[in-house]
């Protein structure tokens, strides 16, 4: 992206305060009140696109400056919000609809995209991700990925250590946590039958880190997880130490590499360093969360993404 951004879109959630940081970070410090857009407004607010000789024309009810857009923040969208009626067959049209006539109409602008929506489509599948991160030189735990309840035992019962299970999606929905699989809970596993689960060798750890990586530039945060509660998901615990860290060249390289192979220009990645040294993938999330991590080390995220959707480079001066 070449130039000075005309305009900023951010497309997610009305109440999401990721967006309302970035957009006071634009403000502040580049001027720029940038176009705010929860999908499910639609078709509640009317929307029309117009092509004629003179070019194209994006108009919502609501929103002004579509077409000035220059660069896209993909946040988190959402479905439309189409009511529903008698006919699940007639929601079902409507919904096609509506999502596609605003999908294309927002796809359409040419403008430089954090994360491109085909790209991020592709990349947010969990299977996807293992096999890119592995072809990337990153080390992965062993994994098995399945909906067959025999398959599972079987994969469980083959470890010499503990195994834990977690989702494969990335779908919204309620917090799932990854967990240690107990012997206990075998008897469980004909519930996956209707959800393929995940089940990955459990890495003994030294600490976690999370980066948010930004086109290049990689901001990566070290998290103590062994010394609180999270020690298997260090989500769970946002009590223990949080510090800027640098990760080795060999594993930046496979970063760049990942991320490269994967479209995104954007994207929160789990590493997990283990007690044998290595740095295990877990996982990317082109939607992730990282506010918490500059209010805990203070590194300056939010100018970074501003950065990269105004200048196209997420450096930041004196970092």
């Amino acid at each position: 992206m070449e130039g000075a951004t005309d305009a900023v879109l951010i497309v997610s959630e009305t109440d999401d305060l990721h967006a309302d940081a970035l957009a006071s970070t634009l403000r502040e410090h580049h001027g720029l009140d940038p176009i705010r857009l929860d999908l499910r407004d639609f078709p509640a607010e009317t929307g029309s696109f117009r092509l004629d000789k003179a070019g194209t024309n994006r108009a919502m009810s609501h929103i002004h400056g579509l077409d000035d857009v220059r660069a896209v923040w993909w946040r988190r969208p959402h479905p439309c919000r189409v009511p529903t009626g008698v006919r699940a067959a007639d929601d079902e049209f409507r919904q096609a609809e509506c999502d596609g006539f605003l999908q294309g109409m927002l796809w359409s602008i040419p403008a430089y995209w954090v994360n491109d929506p085909a790209a991020e489509r592709t990349a947010s599948r969990k299977i996807v991700q293992l096999e890119t991160a592995q072809r990337a030189g990153f080390a992965i735990p062993e994994t098995l990925i399945t909906n067959d309840p025999d398959e599972a035992r079987s994969f469980i019962e083959s470890r010499c250590g503990p195994v834990v299970y977690k989702r494969t999606g990335t779908g919204r929905g309620e917090f799932s946590e990854t967990r240690i699989i107990t012997r206990s809970e075998l008897h469980r596993l004909e519930s996956i039958r209707s959800t393929p689960t995940t089940f990955q060798d459990y890495v003994e750890a030294g600490c976690d880190l999370r980066v948010v990586w930004v086109d290049g530039v990689e901001w990566s945060v070290r998290i103590d997880s062994q010394a609180g509660v999270g020690r298997i998901d260090s989500r769970l615990d946002t009590s223990v130490a949080f510090a800027p860290a640098r990760l080795p060249p060999s594993v930046s390289k496979s970063l760049a590499t990942l991320m490269g192979a994967l479209g995104l220009s954007f994207g929160v990645v789990d590493l997990r360093l283990g007690s044998d040294g290595e740095y295990y993938f877990l996982e990317v999330n082109p939607q992730g969360q990282f506010a918490y991590l500059e209010i805990k080390t203070g590194l300056p995220l939010f100018a970074s993404l501003a950065n990269l959707l105004v200048r196209g480079d997420g450096a930041v001066a004196g970092w």
